[in-house]
């Protein structure tokens, strides 16, 4: 088993929680993790990625090498766009469709999500309003990381174990809903 993800979004979308959930995952799950991130100007909006490397052999480098991604995980669709040369061609493209617009000269929506339709294996969600529906708009972070749960390789249960251990400082109430955003975000994405 292999997988190698990058995440993609802004600053303040939850990137870094995902990726801390699905390596606390994995190496809950006895698998090995390799991270590097970039925060860039992360607190004015700026990029952040993450490549996350997982297997159930040693991993060497914590870098992607294009062409090699196995999932981009995108909670901003412009930023899933700057990724696709990492794509593998058999590689999943998986991001929310709701824009962050954080610069003047923004593309159209329609033109990003043809360059998302584009890409052979791409799932779309709008994470935004699924984390509404909930009560939170904080929480389109997990409700893509229940999108991509499928495509992960590991059990949604350690996922769900992972999220109680990175949230549980924060009460009982906000582990119930990042859970019941992720499972939401895997129930939408298989309709």
């Amino acid at each position: 088993m292999k997988k190698d993800i990058i995440l993609a979004g802004v600053g303040g979308q939850g990137i870094l929680s995902i990726a801390t959930i699905i390596g606390s995952a994995a190496v809950a799950s006895g698998l090995y993790v390799k991270q590097a991130e970039v925060h860039g100007m992360s607190q004015r909006g700026g990029d952040v990625q993450s490549n996350l490397r997982i297997s159930d052999k040693p991993v060497a480098s914590d870098l992607i090498a294009l062409g090699k991604a196995d999932i981009i995980l995108s909670v901003e669709p412009m930023e899933s766009l700057r990724y696709l040369p990492w794509l593998s061609e058999s590689g999943w493209l998986i991001t929310n469709v709701t824009p962050f617009v954080n610069v003047p000269n923004y593309p159209p929506v329609d033109s990003i999500m043809a360059e998302v339709k584009k890409v052979k294996q791409h799932l779309t969600i709008d994470a935004d309003q699924i984390a509404k529906d909930l009560g939170s708009a904080r929480v389109a972070n997990m409700v893509i990381l229940g999108a991509a749960a499928p495509y992960l390789g590991m059990p949604i249960e350690a996922l769900e174990q992972a999220i109680r251990a990175t949230f549980g400082r924060k009460g009982e109430e906000v582990v119930d809903l990042n859970i019941k955003a992720l499972r939401m975000g895997r129930d939408s994405a298989r309709s």
